[in-house]
C-alpha cells in the first residue's frame, strides 16, 4: 500500500473542497442567509450522495481494469484531458464570488439534506469527475480495487465533509472575509486552476 499516494489525494480533495465551487458557495449562501444548521443539513446530502458516485465508478471501473489495462490506461488519459479542460474552464470564467442571499428560501433541514443529496447525484459531472480524479490514484497492487475505490470515496467524503462544514461555521467570517478583500476572487480562481493541472499531471504520470 503507496501510503504517500492516499495523502496526495487526501491534500488534493482539501484543495478541491476549498476551491469555490457551486457546492461550496451554495453551502456558504444558505449558512449565510439561514443558519449553520441549514448549512450542515445540505453538507450531509451532498456527501451522502458521493456514495453513489463512488459505487458507480468502483464496480465499473474495476470490472474494466479486469477486462483491459489498456483501456484502463485510456480513461486516466481522458481523465487528464478533462482536468485540463476544467481549468481552461476556469481560466475563462468571471472571478467575482457571489454572495447574493436575498433569492435563498427556508426550507426544513430534511427538505435541505435531500435538495443536497439530489444536487450531488442527479449532476453527471460528478460522475464525471469521479472517473477522472479517482483512478490516477490506485494505491495498492495487492487490494482489490473495488475496495480501493471505496477507501478514496471514504477519504474525499470525510475531507469534503470537514471542509465544508467548516465554511458553514464560519460562513460570516468567510463572508466578511470576501467583501473585504476584492481580490480573494482571483486568488481562489487560480487555486482552482493549479489544483486540476496539478491533478492532471499527476494522472499522467
Amino acid at each position: 500500500m503507496n501510503y504517500d499516494i492516499l495523502f496526495s489525494f487526501a491534500l488534493a480533495t482539501s484543495a478541491l473542497a476549498i476551491s469555490p465551487g457551486p457546492d461550496n458557495i451554495y453551502v456558504l449562501v444558505q449558512s449565510i442567509s439561514n443558519g449553520k444548521s441549514c448549512g450542515l443539513a445540505i453538507v450531509c446530502g451532498l456527501i451522502s450522495g458521493c456514495v453513489v458516485h463512488t459505487t458507480l465508478l468502483a464496480f465499473g471501473v474495476s470490472a474494466i481494469i479486469k477486462t483491459n489495462d489498456s483501456i484502463f490506461l485510456a480513461i486516466k488519459i481522458l481523465g487528464s484531458l478533462y482536468l485540463f479542460f476544467l481549468a481552461y474552464k476556469v481560466f475563462h470564467s468571471n472571478s467575482d464570488l457571489s454572495l447574493e442571499t436575498k433569492t435563498i428560501e427556508k426550507k426544513s433541514l430534511k427538505g435541505l439534506y435531500f435538495q443536497g443529496f439530489f444536487m450531488n447525484v442527479l449532476n453527471p459531472k460528478v460522475t464525471i469527475f469521479f472517473l477522472a480524479f479517482f483512478p490516477g490514484f490506485l494505491f495498492s497492487d495487492s487490494m482489490s480495487t473495488v475496495l480501493q475505490f471505496y477507501i478514496l470515496g471514504a477519504i474525499f467524503m470525510i475531507v469534503s465533509f470537514i471542509i465544508f462544514s467548516g465554511i458553514a461555521f464560519l460562513a460570516s467570517q468567510i463572508k466578511t472575509y470576501i467583501l473585504n478583500h476584492k481580490n480573494s476572487g482571483i486568488v481562489f480562481k487560480w487555486l482552482q486552476i493549479i489544483v486540476f493541472i496539478g491533478i492532471a499531471i499527476f494522472i499522467l504520470l
